[in-house]
């Protein structure tokens, strides 16, 4: 069965760059980034892991482990490292799992379950749903999925937006709107009704509409 958000994020073990690990004791009380890669030395993967390394301390910041994978072995990622060091000049500089069997990749409905063999052979076109990013809470329920196409590099700087939304709202009861950033006004849901939301929001709020209330951002 497919992943749904609010689920728990499967468990399971693996070998990475950094050694093996179980991956909720991994995460802790963290929360987690985990993206996944159809194949080693492809050109739109490698430009992806030089950027998330550039921006490994804003997820740090937030209290974020960010962890990759792909379906080649441990030791193909090491030598991909290099490369990755030298076209974006940024190696990587967080885990990447092997996943040699394809166990993770279809645990976490990242390749048609019926997928046979293992990595050797396979090419990206045969890996090609795997490019997928799943935000984990430190409860390791699942929190955000998104899953791109081949020929789309991800934009890292909006999953860590998407994840500032997800510590903020996770913290306070409000959601925010289109192209937020942090700083901005949020919305107070419709579920907290107007005498709550002044006990909860004192500095008030604007009706746009009455199903549509904003306030500053709580702090």
């Amino acid at each position: 069965m497919a992943i749904q958000l609010g689920d728990t994020a499967p468990d399971f073990e693996a070998e990475t760059t950094e050694g093996h690990i179980r991956f909720h004791d991994w995460i802790g009380n963290s929360w987690a980034v985990l993206f996944s890669h159809p194949k080693d030395f492809t050109p739109v993967c490698t430009t992806e892991l030089g950027a998330v390394a550039k921006l490994k301390p804003e997820f740090d910041k937030r209290n974020v482990k960010v962890i990759g994978l792909s379906v080649d072995p441990v030791d193909d990622h090491r030598r991909w490292a290099k490369d990755i060091g030298d076209a974006t000049g940024a190696p990587p500089n967080y885990p990447l799992i092997g996943d040699t069997d394809l166990k993770v990749s279809k645990l976490y409905g990242m390749i048609h379950p019926n997928a046979s063999g293992d990595s050797k052979g396979r090419t990206a076109a045969d890996n090609a749903t795997v490019r997928s990013v799943f935000v984990i809470g430190p409860d390791k329920k699942v929190k955000l999925i998104l899953t791109y196409p081949m020929s789309t590099g991800r934009n890292f700087h909006e999953v860590l937006r998407a994840i500032d939304s997800l510590q903020l709202t996770a913290k306070h009861n409000v959601a925010t709107p289109a192209d937020w950033k942090p700083g901005e006004d949020v919305i107070i849901p419709t579920s907290v009704p107007d005498d709550q939301a002044r006990q909860k929001f004192p500095s008030g709020w604007k009706t746009v509409k009455p199903y549509l209330r904003v306030t500053p951002q709580p702090r």
